[in-house]
């Protein structure tokens, strides 16, 4: 098995006793299997839950104890592929569809923050997405323009403007209404608590070593110890294990990043600095963006690489970390808390940067929820309405965008 992570993760601290769920200890036989115990399985099986569907959820380790402990948090509807760039790959109606998808997503994982029994540190937030260079303000007015055609709310903010709200100044920048903030960690272990409370059955430290089909259709899984669950379908919500995918992946790449968080800011420069407490990210890519805890600290990511597994070496990570450090001195000197948390993660990307969920072309009653890109855990709360109108029959307005057989992947 392969780490997702490495180095000292921040959100399993701000989480004293998560709940622990048993083993696979029989056969088992439901109406959906869901292998994967991370941010995507768990909505899923939270989401198929609430609609009556029988479901298990399968995790090899523990709850959210892969790629999802290494998330920043940060929810945001705006793609790494910029919506009018992705209008010039599938069209500007498809796109602007699949923008609102992800706003309405980023709403609904706030309902299902809110109706949870616990704080899970769900706050909304605007978005300020700047010009690295003055060779992107075209392209971000562009963007610009586009987004407010189409509804979104959004402003644009001159040089003028950046450097009389922020310590810095840029050549233009988006702000937009409508993102989100949340702790990751702690919003799965609330979403599990809920969903099993409903009637999800959740299996920690089950190893699913085999898949077959049987000539009935019906999905079989084997246990590493040996049970088995039949199932009539099956999800694999794996994050980024791909050679765990039992169907091919049309150009999927996985990479890694580098993620940190500083100690607790000042609170009044912290306010005075950082208007509203807004998410913070560019136009540059690989990019780098910034977002606040609730206790005044500071999450920053970026500096991706075009490596698979994430650094062992405390050395090397710090040396990228320290990187990351120096980025936030040049937005905020004033903001001079040192690193406390830093890591590097794996993460994958699809070449058209648009998530893999929907069914496996060779495969019926197989699915996968595989939401590759930055915005993870927007791409699981949309896989997970999705998959639930296709296991009842339903057609879904956004599954031909990112089905995995899609025309745009074979364009590139």
């Amino acid at each position: 098995m392969k780490e997702l992570h490495t180095g000292s993760l921040f959100w399993p601290t701000t989480l004293n006793s998560p709940a622990e769920y048993p083993r696979i200890t029989s056969n088992k036989k439901v109406k959906v299997a869901i292998v994967g115990g991370g941010m995507s399985g768990i909505i899923c099986g939270y989401i198929l839950t609430q609609s009556g569907i029988d479901a298990a959820m399968l995790e090899r380790e523990s709850v959210a104890s892969g790629s999802t402990s290494a998330s920043t948090g940060l929810l945001q509807y705006s793609n790494d592929i910029m919506l009018c760039k992705l209008a010039d790959q599938i069209g500007e109606y498809d796109a602007a569809r699949f923008y609102r998808g992800c706003l309405d997503a980023v709403r609904q994982l706030g309902e299902v923050a809110a109706a949870l029994p616990v704080d899970v540190n769900f706050i909304p937030r605007s978005s300020l997405y700047y010009a690295t260079s003055e060779q992107d303000l075209p392209i971000l007015r562009k963007e610009y323009e586009l987004l407010r055609k189409h509804g979104f709310d959004v402003s644009f903010l001159e040089a003028d403007d950046i450097s009389r709200q922020f310590p810095f100044r840029k050549p233009g920048a988006i702000m937009a209404q409508g993102d989100a903030e949340v702790n990751p960690f702690q919003f799965v272990q609330g979403v599990s608590t809920a969903a099993a409370k409903a009637g999800l059955q959740i299996y920690e430290h089950t190893d699913i070593v085999k898949h077959e089909q049987s000539a009935d259709g019906r999905q079989i899984l084997w246990t590493a110890d040996g049970f088995e669950i039949e199932a009539e379908h099956v999800i694999f919500a794996i994050g980024y294990e791909p050679e765990e995918l039992r169907g091919q992946l049309v150009k999927a790449d996985i990479n890694r990043s580098f993620a940190a968080v500083t100690g607790v800011q000042d609170e009044a420069k912290l306010r005075a600095n950082w208007p509203g407490h807004c998410l913070i990210w560019e136009t540059a890519r690989p990019y780098l963006y910034l977002r606040t805890t609730i206790d005044g600290r500071i999450v920053v990511g970026g500096l991706d690489e075009m490596r698979e597994a994430p650094i062992e070496s405390e050395k090397l990570r710090r040396k990228r970390t320290d990187k990351l450090l120096e980025k936030i001195t040049a937005l905020f000197p004033m903001l001079d808390q040192p690193l406390e948390f830093e890591w590097s993660a794996t993460f994958g990307e699809s070449n058209d940067n648009l998530p893999f969920i929907g069914v496996d072309p060779k495969m019926s009653g197989v699915y996968y929820c595989l939401g590759y890109g930055g915005n993870g855990t927007v791409y699981s709360m949309m896989a997970a309405n999705m998959l639930r109108d296709m296991i009842n029959g339903e057609e879904h307005p956004l599954a031909s965008i990112v089905r995995l057989d899609r025309p745009s992947l074979l364009k590139i």
